[in-house]
């Protein structure tokens, strides 16, 4: 191998090493922290989405924000204050579904936005309603009200994902998009003395688990990144010894919403992660 460093002293040889450097590094692609450099370096980043990207739950609303109750301890406004973007802006809002992110949000949208992160899917597929279904009424009628939003996640969701996605990737074709996924609200087997029955629960859970992977499926399809949150709210599920999500709460909004700790110890590590 001795003959290497003489070679390489060449004129012909050092352009071949600096042409095969070049070769690799274009190969390889941008660095996994790319989009956080691009959003630190000037660009912008936009959250977007319904009320687990606004942070209802978590408390500390941004008076602006109005009904929409985008709080200052979301994972998206925790993760501007620790980077710094060169702008940022949510609009994301409670009860916000496909139609709402498309017509109410994408203007925070253009070409210099280097980072967007979105959640978006429950409000479609009926959360509150089944939420409510499923505290005030038997447990059949619950489990009845799950089939029928599982039955919606499989047919109509990924079609309304896809309009969205489009038109986020069109209005910010150079963004790096992170779409993020919803918990798993139950603690099986947990220390939940009331409220709904295991197979109730574990149905909600199940609804949970099939939107994360028809989420997961739109995305990788348009080219984004996927942020599962299961993992990271293991053993902080409603019914846990140490919850990170609302059970049945006062303002009742903040139901089944993760509070503080579920926006900085749940999502922002996954988000920030996944940029």
């Amino acid at each position: 191998m001795d003959h290497l460093p003489r070679a390489s002293r060449r004129p012909g040889a050092r352009a071949l090493c600096c042409l095969l450097s070049l070769f690799f590094f274009l190969a390889a692609g941008p660095a996994p922290a790319a989009a956080a450099d691009r959003a630190a370096g000037g660009l912008g980043y936009v959250a977007l989405g319904d009320s687990y990207s606004a942070g209802v739950g978590a408390g500390d609303y941004e008076a602006a924000s109005g009904a929409c109750k985008r709080s200052r301890r979301s994972f998206p406004a925790l993760w501007s204050a620790a980077h710094a973007p060169g702008s940022f802006a949510s609009g994301a809002c409670i009860g916000a579904g496909t139609e709402e992110v498309a017509s109410g949000q994408l203007g925070l949208l253009n070409r210099s936005t280097g980072l967007v992160s979105i959640t978006v899917g429950a409000n479609d597929a009926g959360f509150g309603e089944t939420m409510t279904t499923c505290v005030l009424r038997p447990e059949a009628d619950c489990l009845a009200r799950v089939e029928q939003a599982r039955a919606y996640i499989g047919r109509t969701l990924p079609g309304r994902l896809d309009r969205v996605y489009g038109a986020i990737a069109d209005k910010a074709p150079a963004a790096r998009v992170v779409v993020m996924g919803y918990p798993r609200l139950y603690r099986l087997g947990g220390s939940c003395l009331a409220g709904l029955s295991e197979r109730s629960r574990a149905a909600l859970n199940a609804a949970a688990d099939e939107l994360n992977a028809v989420a997961a499926k739109r995305a990788a399809d348009h080219g984004f990144a996927f942020g599962d949150v299961a993992a990271a709210f293991e053993g902080h599920e409603i019914c846990s010894a140490a919850p990170w999500i609302h059970s049945l709460a006062f303002p009742v909004e903040n139901s089944y919403h993760p509070t503080a700790a579920g926006q900085s110890h749940g999502y922002l590590p996954v988000f920030s992660s996944a940029v």
